[in-house]
């Protein structure tokens, strides 16, 4: 498996999220050799819960399936900028890797506004790829979000 293979996986669970009425985000986390072992796709509205990010999600699927609240060597493969929660979250887990597809200009936390592992008090910042898939990534949300403006 690839990162380009895991952002087709978390762009599948993007569109999953989309058909329930969420945001179309979604997350995959791999493990040190690359195998998926959680993947999730926003379920804010479905659950009621504003910490129902996809990265959330998939981070504490991936925790209890390796026993840890850490995740040495894992990434974390995410069709959107991770918001300033995901990103401390992200830190929190010792995410080694972290891939995105679009950047969010609104409520980015790694390169956009917060810029959460650039802060001297985040112990633990990922190796950070961007742009993966970005266009795809683009267009599910300006559908979805357009798509709302003509209800």
């Amino acid at each position: 498996m690839t990162f380009k293979s895991h952002m087709d996986t978390a762009l599948a669970e993007a569109r999953a999220a989309r058909d329930r009425g969420e945001v179309p985000v979604g997350a995959v986390v791999a493990d040190p050799a690359g195998r998926i072992v959680a993947q999730a796709g926003n379920r804010t509205r479905e659950l009621s819960d504003p910490t129902a990010h996809a990265e959330i999600l998939a981070i504490r699927a991936a925790c209890a399936a390796a026993g840890s609240e850490r995740l040495p060597g894992y990434s974390l493969t995410v069709t959107l900028e991770p918001c300033a929660m995901c990103a401390t979250a992200i830190a929190g887990a010792r995410i080694a890797r972290l891939y995105y597809g679009a950047a969010d200009p609104k409520s980015g936390g790694v390169a956009q506004g917060a810029r959460i592992f650039t802060h001297a008090q985040t112990h633990h910042a990922p190796e950070i790829y961007d742009g993966i898939s970005a266009t795809e990534a683009e267009a599910l949300l300006k559908d979805f979000f357009k798509s709302l403006r003509e209800e």
